[in-house]
């Protein structure tokens, strides 16, 4: 079932976005060679535990840590660690969950250690260019399948591939709500998108193949072809005025195209 969010709990997913926001640019900033993975989720945690939220990664489904930190290969849900230092050349992704007042806000970002490849500079780049279509499509009236229309049409035309098998996500007093939320569909169909619907759109896309496995950990998801990914993700709500707001990035204004 999906859940349609009042004006005053939108607020308060809002003040959620604000302290993740933050932290995720501090983690941004801490990012460099010899930090290890494990560095940068207790930083995490330290930071949205002194902005007053709680870090809503941590235990839920039996997850050890604040952040998911995902480099090179791993597409989402790598566990952070002490024997894991960052080196030059690598791609990161670190994605983070605050909870603020029992409100969520979940976001991800992908960036280079160091200098790192041009292929690797192309599809983070692309994988960001693929959020910022797919939520131009989210506007009332319109479907999730034109959402996910538009990531992969972006994707595919530079040669890359979103990944099928895992998704965006509705999101309030839950992580993870209805609906699921594709990188990839057919125009004009799905669930109709209206005032209210709070949803995390993340496309997840790789230089190589979209097929993935799993790690022994259970946990870490890569591509089964070795080839890069990379993720970027964000909160956003459909406001009374029928245009998305995103919740974890404060400021942003939205322009409508002409």
């Amino acid at each position: 079932m999906i859940s349609i969010k009042t004006p005053t709990q939108i607020a308060k997913m809002r003040e959620a976005g604000k302290i993740l926001r933050e932290v995720e640019g501090r983690v941004r900033d801490a990012i460099r060679p010899g930090v290890t993975t494990a560095d940068l989720d207790v930083l995490a945690e330290q930071l949205i535990r002194k902005g007053g939220g709680i870090p809503s990664e941590k235990g839920y489904q039996g997850y050890p840590c604040s952040i998911c930190a995902s480099i090179n290969d791993v597409v989402v849900h790598g566990i952070p660690s002490d024997l894991r230092v960052l080196r030059e050349g690598d791609i990161i992704t670190v994605d983070c969950t605050c909870s603020l007042d029992g409100w969520q806000a979940d976001s991800a970002f992908t960036v280079g250690v160091g200098k790192i490849s041009p292929e690797a500079e192309e599809l983070i780049r692309v994988t960001e260019e693929c959020f910022w279509k797919g939520i131009r499509q989210c506007v009332a009236g319109n479907r999730l399948g034109d959402v996910g229309h538009a990531i992969e049409v972006h994707a595919r035309q530079h040669g890359f591939a979103p990944i099928r098998d895992y998704t965006g996500h509705g999101i309030g007093r839950e992580m993870h709500e209805d609906p699921a939320v594709y990188n990839y569909g057919q125009a004009g169909k799905g669930f109709a998108l209206r005032p209210g619907m709070t949803i995390a759109i993340e496309p997840m896309i790789t230089a190589g193949s979209y097929h993935i496995r799993t790690d022994a950990d259970g946990w870490g998801i890569r591509t089964r072809d070795g080839s890069l990914a990379s993720h970027y993700e964000h909160t956003l709500a459909i406001n009374e005025d029928g245009l998305p707001e995103i919740l974890s990035l404060p400021g942003f204004t939205w322009e409508v195209d002409a």
